[in-house]
């Protein structure tokens, strides 16, 4: 449905919507490429692209990396698909001859539109900040729970440390 650069791009841009904190915390190429398994420099390519469209913003050196240039909320999917897509390219026929509705109608081309539009919606609709969400959830469901004040944890170095001290006493 996409093409590799536009698969790319927001793969990187989604994972900058994870780690979105106002632009405090920058990720380099080479983070983004790991963390979505994606080649370094296609992801380098893909951000200067990005970046030229004003979507994120980055710095070289130590210190430096790629932040949104917005907050997630504010960038939608589509602003990521036109860089790299034509639309016309999107409503190609599959059984060929150009673009579905434009002759003799395929036998599947009103379901194809059902597609299309529900496609468009998505990507229209959605912004990246349903990336920041997600990784916001997950992070909340990992934190440990609170043990109860004077308890401690029993495979804990310290917890170990102070039993064996209490056994030789």
């Amino acid at each position: 449905m996409y093409g590799k650069q536009t698969q790319c791009a927001i793969a990187a841009m989604s994972r900058l919507a994870e780690v979105y904190d106002g632009g405090k915390t920058k990720l380099s190429a080479a983070e983004i490429a790991e963390s979505r398994g994606l080649p370094r420099p296609f992801v380098s390519k893909i951000l200067s692209v990005l970046s030229q469209a004003g979507l994120v913003t980055g710095s070289r050196g130590p210190g430096g990396g790629t932040t949104l240039a917005k907050p997630p909320d504010q960038i939608r999917i589509y602003d990521v698909f036109r860089l790299f897509e034509r639309e016309e390219h999107v409503r190609e026929c599959p059984f060929g001859g150009g673009i579905c509705g434009v002759s003799e109608p395929c036998p599947i081309h009103d379901r194809l539109e059902e597609v299309h539009k529900a496609m468009d919606r998505l990507l229209h609709e959605t912004t990246f900040a349903i990336f920041q969400r997600a990784a916001r959830a997950k992070r909340t469901e990992r934190r440990p729970t609170r043990r109860a004040r004077g308890t401690r944890r029993r495979n804990h170095p310290r917890a170990r440390t102070l039993s064996r001290r209490k056994a030789t006493r």
